[in-house]
């Protein structure tokens, strides 16, 4: 049994990014801790808050029931401010995570790393697969989390497959449907969206748990442009647009390799 924990920027990143490989990693007897940089506060807000209910309490409540659809075993909250999109004021904001000190806010995952003795910690790629700030900060927080830890964990990045999404793309222009997104145009940051296939290490195939991260996605109600855009798609469909799960490892040699990364190292 490996202990994996999965690093993640908001509430909604969990389920959209990894849900696949987490629920299948529970159904394997692993345990798995999720682990948010941030309360996601600055997400949309949703018409329906009760009086007194923030959009925090709500983005809260709605990861808490992506983890019992998942089965996630702990969910922990780092405390920072949602760092808005790329040239927001609310980057430079104080307590966002953007600005955040780096072995601050990696002590703060490391703290966690240590109590759970974590084999695996999973965070995001160099540009946190489409610039967002937050994402961007989460891949030098993962490293340097893994440092301070007692143990060392092995790092895996989760990231988009640019290519195989251009071809999904082109896919549903051939079949009629209006997506004109192109994954290899500028992202939030300026870079495109996701790794070359090329540079993928891991392909992990979890087309058994689509059903399950539909379910994630859909405890995300309150996100209605993101989650409800990803979430329209017939069944399906949506089986196989998101029945893989992809992840870098640095120092492996080029070549996407179908399996299984979250065990130990050695």
């Amino acid at each position: 049994m490996s202990t994996i924990v999965f690093f993640h920027a908001h509430p909604d990143d969990e389920a959209s990014g990894t849900a696949g490989s987490m629920a299948r990693a529970v159904q394997q007897g692993d345990r798995v801790i999720v682990v948010f940089a941030t309360n996601g506060d600055h997400g949309e807000v949703p018409d329906d808050l009760r009086e007194g209910e923030t959009i925090v309490d709500r983005r809260r409540a709605e990861a808490q029931a992506s983890a019992e659809v998942i089965g996630t075993h702990r969910v922990e909250w780092l405390g920072y401010t949602d760092s808005g999109m790329t040239g927001w004021e609310m980057n430079d904001a104080p307590g966002a995570f953007h600005g955040a000190d780096l072995d601050e806010a990696a002590a703060r995952l490391a703290r966690i790393l240590d109590e759970e003795e974590a084999d695996v910690l999973v965070g995001y790629d160099w540009h946190g697969n489409y610039g967002h700030p937050d994402h961007v900060k989460g891949h030098p927080v993962t490293y340097r989390a893994a440092a301070l830890a007692r143990r060392r964990p092995r790092i895996l990045e989760v990231t988009i497959n640019r290519d195989l999404t251009a071809r999904m793309m082109q896919a549903a222009q051939d079949a009629g449907m209006d997506m004109a997104f192109d994954p290899a145009g500028p992202a939030d940051d300026g870079n495109p969206m996701g790794t070359p296939e090329k540079e993928i290490h891991w392909a992990v195939d979890v087309a058994d748990q689509a059903s399950t991260k539909r379910r994630a996605l859909l405890c995300h109600a309150s996100q209605k442009s993101d989650v409800g855009m990803i979430t329209g798609f017939p069944e399906n469909v949506f089986r196989q647009m998101f029945g893989m799960e992809f992840y870098r490892e640095h120092g492996n040699p080029n070549g996407m390799v179908t399996g299984w990364p979250f065990t130990p190292l050695g």
